[in-house]
């Protein structure tokens, strides 16, 4: 009870008899577009959300803290 080759030629033949060849081609070059807008707005996420804990990490540093912990130059500071 498969999609044989047969049912796919039939299924393809009808939307190109409801859509046509030009809007096929637009359709499709409009998909890949899209799909390709979408990976790079991923990739600049994962890019920026890098930069942004890179840029926390280097806040915290320069306070004295990391993750609400006291360095030892902070500890020191606060002995004496």
């Amino acid at each position: 009870m498969g999609i044989s080759i047969g049912h796919l030629l039939v299924v393809l033949l009808i939307v190109l008899l409801l859509f046509g060849a030009k809007k096929l081609r637009t359709i499709g070059s409009d998909l890949g577009n899209a799909v390709k807008g979408f990976r790079d707005a991923m990739s600049d996420g994962k890019e920026s959300q890098g930069a942004q804990d890179k840029e926390r990490v280097e806040h915290q540093q320069a306070r004295g803290t990391i993750e609400g912990e006291v360095t030892s130059r902070e500890a020191s500071k606060n002995k004496t």
